[in-house]
């Protein structure tokens, strides 16, 4: 373990991002902040951080407990990141997922067309050439 771990690379080997290039983009585009800071990819990490990724919807804050510089498997990880996100933030998710998430019977098969246009109104998403919708 090294003392001088980039964020980048940590939240790589954490398992946060797929790849460390990714972990490099997140932090060039300012999801990835520190104390209300954003920071390069070469900010220097320090256990206790709390760390605010911005992954849309969702806002969440690790807590870096210790430093490690190779992707570690994901039985390991909780010993280096703990998430201290806010349960609030969570359900703010579910039910977002809940309100966009539709409920057919089953068996009754897919939606015919106006069926469709309807489900879109009320949605709020008629296509602009739809005559039924135009107001």
């Amino acid at each position: 373990m090294d003392d001088n771990v980039r964020i980048d690379k940590w939240l790589w080997s954490v398992r946060i991002y797929k790849t460390r290039n990714q972990a490099t983009i997140a932090c060039r585009s300012g999801k990835i902040r520190i104390g209300g800071n954003i920071v390069k990819p070469s900010f220097v990490v320090k256990p206790g951080e709390i760390i605010e990724i911005n992954i849309p919807p969702l806002k969440k804050l690790i807590r870096v407990l210790a430093l490690l510089d190779k992707r570690v498997s994901a039985k390991l990880v909780e010993n280096f990141v703990s998430d201290v996100t806010p349960p609030e933030e969570y359900q703010r998710i579910r039910q977002m997922h809940e309100m966009n998430f539709e409920r057919r019977e089953r068996g009754t098969g897919r939606p015919t067309k106006k069926e469709r246009r309807d489900i879109d109104g009320l949605k709020g998403e008629a296509l602009p050439g739809n005559r039924i919708f135009m107001q």
